[in-house]
This record gives C-alpha cells, structure tokens and sequence, in this order.
C-alpha cells in the first residue's frame, strides 16, 4: 500500500492506493484542513487511524430487544510501503518549508516516523505534472488544438496553474518518458502587455515592493485586479460591495461576471484571462512547449465559459514573429481536481521495494 498526499495552505488530502503499475481508484481518501494542524505528521496520524464506530454510518435505531453486537478488535494501520507528497513550496534536499503554513515538511523525518524505506517530497506543480502523465483525454477541454503534427518525443510540455497561488513546470522529453521539472516561476515579476496593465502595476505597486505574477494569477490576484478596476472607474453596484465583503472575493467576481450580472466583474475576468494567457506564452516559449501548454490549478476549471471565448488564445499568442509558433502549440485545460494527489502515488507505486529495479 502506498500513502500519497497533497498539501496545500488551505487543505490538504491524504489517499492510500494500492497502486502496482498503472493508474487506480484509492482505497481510502480525506481532506483536512491544513490550519488545523501544526505538522503533516499529525494530519498522517489522524488519516491513518481505523474509522470508528462515530465515524461509521448511521445505522437504524436497534429495537429495544435486540441483542448487544459484538465487540470487534480495532481495526489494524494499513501496512505502508512508500509515501509520496506534493507540497505547495520549494523543495530543497527532500525538505520543505511551506509557504503558506508554518510546517516544515522533512521526507528523511517522514520515513522515520511512517517506518517506511523511503518518503519523497514534490514541489505541487511538479506533482501536478506527473499526474497530467495518467490522466485520460476526457478529462481536459481544449483551449487550442495546436497544429496537425506527431507528438515529438523529445520535445517539452508546459504547466501552468492559478489558484491560492500560482504554479509553473516544465517536463522535458527525453525521447522516451517526459521529466517533471519544478520551478517557482509564478513568483518571476510581472510584466504588463498594455497600457491598463502598467496601471494595474503602478496601482500594486503602492502596496507591494515586488509584484510577482502570483500578485495577479490567483484568487487573491483576481480581487486586486477588480479592485483596480474599481478604483479607476468607480461604478461598483451595492449589491455587489454587500456580497463580496460578506463572501469568497474572487468567487463572486467570478460568478457575476460569468453571469453577465456586473460589467465591473466581466472586465476584471477579461483582464485576468489576458494575464494569464500572456504568461501561459511566457512559459511555453521558454520551455519550448510543441507538445502542449496545460493550464491547471483551481481556478481554470471554473472560468471555462471565459478560457474558451478567445481572449486567453490571443494573449498566448501575441508574442510578435513567435505568434505562428503559439498558435501551433496545443493548450487544455485540466479539469481533474485530483491530478496532483493522482502524480503523487504514481511516483510513490515507483519508490516501493517492488518496484525498484
């Protein structure tokens, strides 16, 4: 049996698999709320304990005359082979300190206390790009077909993902199997494309020393772009104000712009989803992505209606003399919510004594 984990600053999710060789259901998955816990040994600690009879569910009160059941022994800790986790921050030496909770997550420490040879640590994108290797086809929606042409084996693919924060990665094909590569490149600096958004800089800039594009490409980023947008034109509704002080910012900018409900909330979606796709082109140039650009994270899933309506293509696209190659670059869109857990045990089945040959 293998554990493989997910662990981001709002939750995190533990799964066992019995995990061979190819890509399975788990045998027992849960999520946690990462805050409430001061380590990632005691989140383990809790998932690892047999369900009790609380936790079970609710059966139909007995009648008054039925028998007593029978205590059961408890229930045995599933025996672990190998463990594998995605953490949201740079992993340096199988060690992480996370960016966004004050947990230090250490794989030789992990081993110890899981009495298991081996514990490996993932940056969360680089865990995200190799569950994006066993995901199914239908498990995306296009963005861009690309051109026509065989998959080049040894060429690259590209990941890029907005949500609490923002995530980049690159997987390099060697001509036989393509290779995750981590990297912090959501926190490079960003770089406005049109005169709007050199005022959106200047306006965080009166904030923050350094503007990353994380600063923009993530929940919190969406809000700051409506703010911005808010302050410049000044035609925010009540009702609007009233739900985003009381709610989720960046979730009610995105349902009321989806819905048509605000024009305040359309351009700040508008203006989100020409950053990203700049920066998605960004990214695929650099790595020279001829086999695909993917777009994960939680946010995309849910502004498909906004992705797909052109104005992310043409920002990823507009990069002057390259604008042939982009357009000849597949994109999809991940819509997996699971794929990082998924990249986790794919690379845990591997650590397992079995399986290393």
């Amino acid at each position: 049996m293998i554990l493989a984990g997910d662990i981001g600053g709002t939750k995190t999710i533990l799964a066992l698999f019995d995990w061979k060789h190819e890509r399975v259901e788990s045998v027992r998955e849960r999520t946690f709320a990462s805050a409430d816990f001061k380590s990632l040994e005691e989140v383990v600690a809790e998932f690892l304990k047999p369900p009790t009879k609380s936790e079970a569910p609710a059966e139909e009160e007995a009648e008054a005359d039925a028998p007593e059941p029978v205590a059961e022994p408890p229930e045995e800790p599933p025996a672990i082979d190998a463990a594998c986790f995605g953490v949201a921050g740079p992993i340096i030496e199988n060690r992480c300190k996370t960016t966004n909770l004050p947990w230090v997550v250490d794989g030789t420490a992990l081993a110890t206390y899981l009495k298991v040879g081996q514990v490996r640590l993932l940056n969360d994108l680089e865990a995200t790009a190799y569950g994006l290797l066993v995901l199914r086809p239908d498990e995306f929606v296009v963005l861009n077909a690309g051109a026509a042409r065989p998959v080049q084996p040894a060429a690259a693919m590209a990941l890029i993902a907005a949500g609490t924060g923002l995530g980049e990665a690159i997987l390099f094909g060697d001509g036989a199997a393509y290779h995750p590569m981590p990297s912090e490149g959501g926190h490079a600096s960003f770089a406005p494309t049109s005169d709007l958004e050199i005022d959106l800089l200047r306006h965080l800039r009166s904030s923050y020393l350094h503007v990353s594009y994380e600063r923009v490409l993530s929940g919190a980023g969406l809000h700051a772009i409506y703010e911005f947008l808010r302050d410049t034109k000044r035609n925010e509704p009540t009702w609007l104000a009233e739900r985003i002080k009381v709610g989720d910012p960046a979730a009610v900018i995105a349902e009321a712009g989806l819905a048509g409900q605000s024009e305040l909330c359309q351009q700040a979606l508008d203006m989100f989803a020409s950053i990203y796709g700049a920066e998605a082109g960004n990214l695929a140039l650099k790595a020279l992505a001829l086999n695909g650009l993917y777009v994960g994270g939680g946010i995309a899933p849910k502004l498909i209606p906004k992705l797909t309506d052109g104005t992310f293509v043409r920002a990823f696209s507009a990069k002057g003399r390259y604008k042939a190659l982009l357009n000849s670059i597949p994109i999809r869109v991940i819509m997996n919510p699971k794929t990082a857990l998924l990249g986790a045990a794919s690379v845990a089945s591997r650590l397992q004594p079995t399986q290393a040959a």
